[in-house]
């Protein structure tokens, strides 16, 4: 099968049959596409090409070109999904099988401490007491973000009946398509009761159909567009590391454990499949209790 047509039946089978959202299907299509490339450099335009000395070589000039251990180890399992299910079509043997990646290295997620991030709330409280629909959408937005911790394209995703402000909670829509309940708190119900009344209703269009959060044009309102909004609120705060949504994920899962929260219902809350994925939070907590241990106890 030629290259090109294989990565879009597999990107089909992704989203179809494994429920993968479409940024993780993106994702996907875009290593596979980088592999093409590299096959074809070496005269190989079908995947009957596909062999393990291939896909080492192309993640060994991956890294020479500078790529980070997380790049190639995403490559390295977008390569390994792509010829597992090659091979299962055609009842052949797997040759990515014995592939390896050099693991990513491991970060400590940022983490906005509760003053910054009571700090930041206000500011957007101020704003959407102007009456501007745009600073009142841009509230809940937060709110929600920091009081559940769901993903942004869960986040994006809601519509208006996933929504229950009785009983505080979410009907959130997570990976392979795995639904679950996440709750939240009174500021975040109050936000969004203030957005629902007075905000939507101004950006809503004919076609804007039941999307909870719409944009200014009032369309869904869309990923790229809630990066840009938290990027532009954290760029003056202290920290290192990625300064978009997932950085509000981090913090409410840190201040939950932080409060005594169980590790088990922030791993139902966040949506992770596995508990190992949820105990980075617990070594963001014991780093900062590690620092204020330094800064306070005379013989630390």
């Amino acid at each position: 099968m030629h290259f090109d047509q294989a990565i879009e039946d597999y990107a089909v089978h992704l989203a179809v049959e494994r429920g993968y959202s479409p940024q993780t299907v993106r994702a996907y299509r875009s290593d596979l596409n980088a592999l093409a490339k590299y096959a074809h450099t070496r005269t190989i335009d079908t995947t009957d090409g596909v062999t393990l000395e291939l896909l080492r070589d192309w993640l060994w000039k991956a890294s020479q070109a500078g790529l980070s251990k997380a790049t190639l180890a995403r490559r390295s399992a977008s390569a390994k999904g792509f010829s597992a299910w090659l091979a299962r079509a055609s009842g052949i043997n797997d040759p990515a099988a014995r592939l390896r990646a050099p693991k990513p290295d491991k970060t400590l997620p940022r983490v906005i401490n509760r003053q910054q991030i009571t700090g930041l709330l206000d500011t957007l409280i101020v704003r959407s007491e102007t009456g501007d629909p745009a600073a009142k959408r841009d509230l809940a937005v937060i709110e929600l973000l920091y009081a559940t911790g769901i993903r942004v394209s869960e986040l994006t995703g809601l519509d208006t009946d996933d929504v229950d402000l009785e009983r505080l909670t979410l009907r959130v829509l997570g990976k392979g398509s795995k639904e679950r309940v996440v709750p939240f708190g009174v500021p975040a119900r109050t936000a969004l009761i203030d957005y629902l009344g007075n905000a939507r209703p101004t950006l809503a269009v004919s076609t804007s159909g039941p999307a909870l959060l719409l944009g200014d044009r009032g369309g869904r309102l869309g990923t790229r567009a809630v990066y840009q909004l938290v990027a532009s609120l954290l760029i003056d705060l202290p920290g290192t590391g990625p300064a978009g949504p997932h950085a509000l994920r981090h913090t409410a899962a840190t201040h939950l454990l932080d409060g005594g929260a169980d590790l088990r219902a922030v791993q139902e809350l966040l949506g992770h499949a596995s508990l190992g994925t949820t105990q980075i939070y617990t070594h963001v907590s014991t780093e900062r209790l590690k620092e204020s241990y330094r800064m306070a106890h005379p013989r630390a």
